[in-house]
């Protein structure tokens, strides 16, 4: 009898590990256009898809099979430009009135603005879940991976490996949730200019048409759904259903570190102070705005109430508009001391008509004296625009508008330092330089014209936070839940690295590594080393 047991699990295991089996097959052999196919295209190898949306009609594609539980993903690379009041959805679904879903949904933008990732879930027909995302890079710029991971413990939302929300089982309490029914994996591109953008305001620009988002590499790592029985089946915790492991049933302390560091959700009264010049300052609207004024009395400044080391910090920022010779708006990273590593943005005012002057520098123990300036290519004060600084162990990149301008790579092993042994706050400042700033001090503040106002919106820092000399190691360690160091971030795409050039060539106009005169032909060592 013991013997015909064992023999009765060996099957019964190895029948659940066929049911649960990885779909490895490409799109071609996996999904099927369920509408608008003559604005679509399957490419390549059979793992490339286009999907199209012009004034005739959107598209759309539904994978051949449902399932319950696993992990389902896929890179996408969504409609670049003007992309307002187009949808790219990419979701899990059930049939009927009481359906369940899972969604990622990305609300298009109008051009130099990011797009919205809307999520949601729907447990018998009942959704109103809603959590919305900006994203810490260009999604219509390169594919990025998007993967829902459904278990019977939680359902958790990934954006290239990175938590962004979690919906965990209170069935006990009441709560519904999606453990009762297969869904099938479904993606389209439509018009929803009634609401995608701003609420609706923005409509389709259809001179801009046809749209178009690319996919590659579905893959559902999934228990295939075969009726009722898989109710039980696919949730019984076997090796084979390798999603039931205790490992999946709730987010590790290192992802748990990257989803609250993420500050996703946390706006800028939540994570920022005002450091100085409160009387200056003011948060407004809902809580993610900011004004920063100068007159005469004072400036003002505001700082984050958490140090971090590694990650993206960015933030949009509107500058001081008109004459604004002798201000600096500055906005960096900085650890205290005199040791101190520091990665700056510094906007230094113009006089009226001429543009601002970008500023970087770095400081690494103390040291810095790297400047590189720029002259930008659209006007900092007319609108908002997103400035970035992604920093992890192999280099500090400077972004603006996903636009890469300086690299500063780690060279420790050669002797030259690199800031990765600090925790940096994140700090942003409008301030009084007319010693330096405009013209190297010689057009001085118009005070007529004061006050001065900086704006800014939407502080993210996807970032980890910083909790003393353990962090140097625990941010740095290569794993999923730190984003930053997978082999993506390293170095520069070859696209990438095509953009700074652009930049470098149009728009710079001082490089300390070009300075003979100014370090005796003693130039700093990092400067002969590869810079990107």
């Amino acid at each position: 009898m013991a013997g015909f047991r064992a023999l009765f699990m060996a099957v019964f295991v190895f029948a659940i590990a066929f049911h649960s089996s990885m779909v490895n097959a490409n799109i071609a052999k996996s999904m099927y256009f369920n509408w608008g196919a003559q604005h679509s295209s399957i490419l390549g190898n059979g793992d490339d898809l286009r999907l199209v949306l012009d004034q005739t009609s959107g598209s759309g594609i539904q994978s051949k099979r449902a399932f319950l539980f696993g992990s389902i993903e896929m890179l996408i690379k969504l409609v670049p430009g003007n992309s307002a009041g187009t949808v790219t959805a990419y979701y899990l679904s059930s049939t009927g009135a009481k359906h369940d879903e899972i969604d990622f949904e990305f609300l298009g933008n109008s051009t130099g603005e990011p797009y919205t990732v809307h999520t949601n879930i729907f447990t018998q027909g009942q959704g109103n879940r809603e959590q919305q995302f900006k994203l810490w890079f260009d999604p219509s710029a390169d594919y990025h991976n998007y993967t829902i991971h459904w278990n019977p413990s939680e359902v958790v939302w990934y954006v290239d490996s990175v938590p962004i929300r979690v919906y965990r089982n209170y069935v006990s309490e009441g709560i519904a949730y999606p453990n009762q029914q297969g869904m099938r994996v479904y993606s389209s591109l439509w018009n929803a200019d009634n609401w995608a953008t701003r609420g609706g305001l923005v409509k389709i620009d259809w001179t801009a048409a046809p749209f178009a988002a690319n996919y590659r590499r579905f893959r559902a790592r999934a228990c295939k759904w075969n009726g009722s029985v898989s109710v039980s089946q696919c949730a019984i915790p076997t090796p084979a259903n390798w999603w039931t492991s205790p490992v999946y049933q709730q987010l590790s302390n290192g992802q748990q570190v990257t989803f609250e560091s993420s500050m996703v959700n946390a706006n800028i009264a939540k994570s920022m102070y005002f450091n100085w010049g409160a009387q200056h300052s003011s948060i407004f609207g809902n809580g993610d705005d900011l004004r920063l004024v100068l007159d005469q009395t004072s400036g003002s400044g505001i700082q984050s109430k958490r140090a971090f080391l590694f990650g993206s910090i960015e933030m949009l920022i509107k500058l001081v508009p008109e004459n604004s010779a002798g201000t600096v708006t500055a906005y960096y990273l900085s650890s205290t001391g005199a040791k101190h590593d520091e990665i700056d943005f510094e906007f230094l005012g113009n006089s009226t008509g001429e543009p601002y002057t970008m500023h970087t520098n770095i400081f690494t123990q103390g040291q810095g004296n790297r400047e590189q300036q720029f002259k930008l290519w659209f006007d900092p004060s007319a609108d908002y625009h997103n400035y970035t600084i992604h920093w992890n162990p192999s280099e500090v990149v400077w972004y603006v508008d996903s636009v890469p301008i300086r690299v500063f790579r780690n060279y420790v092993s050669e002797g030259i330092g690199y800031p990765n042994q600090q925790g940096m706050r994140v700090y942003s400042s409008l301030w009084n330089a007319d010693n330096w700033a405009t013209r190297g001090g010689l057009v001085k503040i118009d005070w007529t014209a004061a006050p001065f106002v900086a704006n800014y919106r939407r502080f993210r820092a996807r970032a980890c936070k910083w909790n003393g000399p353990v962090s140097i190691s625990q941010c740095a360690i290569p794993i999923p839940a730190n984003w930053w160091t997978s082999p993506f971030y390293q170095q520069l795409s070859n696209g990438q690295q095509g953009q700074l050039k652009w930049v470098r060539d149009n728009y710079m106009i001082y490089n300390y590594c070009t300075d003979f005169k100014r370090f005796n032909g003693q130039m700093p060592p990092e400067c002969s080393k590869p810079q990107y």
